[in-house]
């Protein structure tokens, strides 16, 4: 089923399909890494994979002209499935023929009494390798400046709007008066759990940004302008809480490093920070670039 949705995906000659079953595509790896029993991984696939990048898909495609259309010619179509089936048989290959790892699951099982977290996913993202997670949180951050930044001023004005498709009444204003109190509560429990069973600041964050969106999309509440203190403060929120715990750490002696006896507080306090911040930078990525401000007098 996966590799039937691939090849639908890149087979299709309609624009809306091909996305469609992009997005199929990305619920299926979701529920294979289910089967061997990542949750955080088929979480955040589910969530980024096929939840955000379906989106930015179908907006990407809303904006292309009708008259646009997938070129069809026989190299086009061929020469990326020859790379494609190139780069599986070298993937199949190199492990096929590594020797078998030894993995980390004994040395994070050993030292998860210390860690602050009995999920040995979140003890390794935020504690054992933190710098990873520190560094795709400032990844995200300039993926939105890269958005603002590429827009110029004759395209601010002429960005399609979240709620050009919001019928007052219809389903979507429906939706965003009715699920958003549901996806704030899964939210949140997403970001709370994280520290013991699947879960954590990403997914949560790709949750509550999804319950913005919606509410845009209703017509019931406007993207925030750009220029709001509050939304900036919204986005460096994480990372500057994270690197502030870091810096702290290496007072200490460690760059990132938590002490033991505080590193459950200094855990939730980052998820929390990185949840607010992952939501907002998500929503506003979505929404593209920003609208044009008012001239002032």
């Amino acid at each position: 089923m996966i590799l039937a949705a691939a090849a639908s995906a890149l087979g299709m000659r309609d624009r809306f399909g091909a996305v469609v079953f992009f997005i199929v595509y990305g619920v299926f790896i979701a529920l294979g890494w289910l089967r061997l029993d990542a949750v955080d991984v088929a979480l955040a696939e589910v969530a980024l994979g096929a939840g955000l990048s379906g989106v930015l898909l179908l907006r990407a495609n809303a904006r292309l002209p009708a008259s646009a259309r997938i070129a069809a010619g026989p190299a086009v179509r061929i020469v990326p499935v020859g790379v494609a089936a190139a780069v599986t048989l070298m993937l199949g290959w190199a492990f096929l023929t590594l020797p078998e790892p030894a993995g980390l699951q004994g040395a994070v099982a050993a030292n998860l009494y210390a860690s602050g977290a009995e999920n040995p996913v979140t003890a390794v993202l935020l504690n054992f390798r933190g710098w990873d997670t520190l560094l795709e949180s400032v990844v995200l951050l300039a993926a939105l400046i890269g958005v603002w930044s590429v827009a110029t001023n004759d395209a601010w004005g002429r960005r399609p709007g979240l709620t050009q498709h919001a019928l007052p009444g219809g389903v979507l204003v429906s939706f965003g008066r009715l699920l958003p109190p549901v996806g704030l509560m899964i939210g949140v429990y997403l970001v709370w759990v994280g520290s013991s069973r699947p879960g954590g600041a990403f997914q949560g964050g790709t949750v509550l940004a999804a319950v913005a969106l919606l509410v845009m999309m209703g017509g019931l509440m406007r993207p925030p302008p750009v220029v709001s203190r509050r939304l900036r403060l919204a986005l460096v929120a994480g990372p500057a809480v994270f690197l502030a715990v870091g810096l702290v750490g290496a007072v200490a002696g460690t760059f990132l490093g938590l002490r033991p006896d505080i590193a459950k507080p200094l855990i939730l306090g980052i998820e929390a920070a990185l949840t607010l911040s992952i939501a907002t930078t998500l929503a506003l990525v979505v929404v593209g670039p920003p609208e044009q401000p008012e001239e002032r007098t």
